[in-house]
């Protein structure tokens, strides 16, 4: 799965949408009900480097993983970077997505409940 592919697949999702912000982050993030489940870093040095959160579990394994690593600033949240994700195999790739989303969605909807 190519960059291009990965944006696609972020986009199909029930309420997903996704916003570029330009410097100093230069990141292009995707929401589900109002949390970020996944984003891309847009500039230079570490351009189509691509992020998702985890469970605690998955974040220690994947760490372990050549061309994975704790996401910058974001990694006391159990979220990883991809160095390449055309070297991730695509359902794999497509689970950890998943699971984001999930969780992201399942986040909002506790937030939508306590302001009721």
């Amino acid at each position: 799965m190519d960059v291009a592919a990965v944006k696609e697949h972020c986009c199909r999702y029930p309420g997903a949408s996704s916003k570029l912000y330009g410097p100093p982050s230069n990141v292009l993030v995707y929401y589900a009900g109002g949390k970020k489940f996944a984003y891309f870093k847009t500039s230079e040095p570490e351009q189509w480097r691509f992020s998702v959160r985890t469970t605690p579990e998955y974040f220690l394994a994947l760490t372990d993983v050549p061309g994975i690593k704790p996401a910058r600033y974001m990694a006391r949240f159990h979220w990883v970077t991809i160095v390449d994700v055309g070297a991730v195999p695509t359902d794999y790739l497509i689970d950890l997505i998943d699971w984001s989303y999930t969780k992201a969605v399942a986040r909002s909807s506790k937030a939508s409940r306590r302001h009721e």
